[in-house]
C-alpha cells in the first residue's frame, strides 16, 4: 500500500474548547459523529460547525476524565463509532472498551427533525460473553474498534502482545445488537460468532495491536493499528509507531507505516471511510494523542491498495 496524508485539521467545538481523546468517527446526517474516550459527549462535524452532543449522563457531576485530574476511572471510554440503521434511518453505534465494568455500555445516536438524540444500554452480558470467546481475561477485554460487513459488525480486540493477548475481532449481527441498545434489554442473548485473529508483526519490540476498521466494498478491510508500550489495556504509554493493515478475512495481505507529518507519530483510533475509487480509498482518521490539553487531529488519508 501507498499511504498520502491529504490533509490535517485540529479539532475543536464551535466555542474554541478542543476536542479530546478522539476514539471513533462515523458519518451523521450532513457530517461525522466524533467519539472522544475521555468524556460523555462526542462531538458533530458538521460543514461549518463542531457541535458537543451528549452520549451519557455526567459521572458524579463530570463530564471529562484524566489521569492528571484523578478521574481517569471514572470515564465511560467509549471507543467505538460505527455506522448501522435504526428503523431504517442512518444511526451511530458507540462503544464502550469494557476493560472495567464501568466501561461495558452502548450508545445509539440518531438524528430527530435534525437533531442528534442518544439512547444508552448497559452491555455487561455481552461483553462478558465476547470476552470469553475471544478467550480473554476481563481484565485485560480492550474492544477498540468495529467495522460493518453488511448485516454484521466485526468488534475488534486491542491486542497486547507484552500480556500475551493477540488482537483479534469478534462477529455479532447488527440487528439484534441495535435491538439490545434500543430496548435496554436482551444483551445476554445477542449471538457471538466467529472470531478471527491478527498478528501484525511489531516495531522496536512494541507489538502492533488493532485500533479500528473499515470495511471496504470489495469484502477487504483495512485496519489501523498501534505499537503502544503498554502493560496492560487502562495505562497509557509511549506510542512507537502507528500503521495501516490490509486484511481478507483472516490473511493477512499487507501492512505500511502510517505518515509522521510535522515529524509526529499519530495514534490513530478511529477510522471511516470516505470514498473510494478504483485501489484508492479516501479514509478520514481522528488521532488520540493522551493528552487532555490538546486538541485532537483529524487526518484525511489516501491510500493506493494496489
Amino acid at each position: 500500500m501507498r499511504i498520502d496524508v491529504a490533509a490535517v485539521r485540529e479539532l475543536r467545538f464551535d466555542d474554541g474548547t478542543p476536542v479530546t481523546a478522539a476514539s471513533g468517527i462515523a458519518p451523521l446526517g450532513d457530517g461525522w459523529l466524533v467519539v472522544q474516550d475521555d468524556a460523555t459527549t462526542a462531538a458533530w462535524l458538521r460543514p461549518d460547525s463542531v457541535l458537543p452532543v451528549r452520549l451519557l449522563p455526567p459521572v458524579d457531576g463530570l463530564d471529562h476524565f484524566s489521569e492528571r485530574a484523578g478521574t481517569k476511572h471514572l470515564k465511560p471510554d467509549l471507543e467505538v463509532a460505527c455506522p448501522v440503521e435504526v428503523d431504517g434511518a442512518p444511526a451511530v453505534l458507540a462503544l464502550g472498551s469494557g476493560s472495567s465494568p464501568r466501561r461495558m455500555r452502548g450508545v445509539l445516536v440518531r438524528l430527530a427533525g435534525g437533531v442528534p438524540v442518544a439512547v444508552a444500554a448497559d452491555l455487561t452480558p455481552l461483553y462478558q460473553r465476547v470476552a470469553q470467546a475471544l478467550g480473554v481475561p476481563p481484565d485485560r477485554l480492550n474492544l477498540e474498534g468495529a467495522s460493518r460487513h453488511g448485516d454484521t459488525v466485526r468488534w475488534f480486540q486491542r491486542g497486547n502482545l507484552a500480556a500475551g493477548v493477540p488482537s483479534a475481532g469478534v462477529d455479532l449481527p447488527l440487528a439484534p445488537l441495535v435491538r439490545a441498545v434500543l430496548d435496554g434489554t436482551g444483551a445476554a442473548s445477542v449471538p457471538v460468532g466467529a472470531v478471527h485473529r491478527y498478528d501484525l508483526g511489531e516495531v522496536a519490540g512494541v507489538g502492533l495491536a488493532v485500533t479500528d476498521a473499515v470495511a471496504l466494498p470489495d469484502g477487504r478491510t483495512l485496519l489501523s493499528a498501534a505499537a503502544e508500550d503498554t502493560p496492560n489495556a487502562v495505562d497509557d504509554g509511549p506510542v512507537v509507531a502507528t500503521a495501516l493493515a490490509l486484511v481478507d478475512g483472516d490473511r493477512l495481505l499487507d501492512v505500511t507505516p502510517l505518515p509522521t507529518p510535522g515529524g509526529r507519530v499519530h495514534k490513530v483510533e478511529g477510522l471511516a471511510l470516505r470514498g473510494v475509487d478504483g485501489e484508492v480509498v479516501t479514509l478520514l482518521a481522528v488521532v488520540d494523542d493522551d493528552d487532555p490539553a490538546l486538541p485532537s487531529t483529524l487526518l484525511e488519508l489516501r491510500v493506493r491498495l494496489g
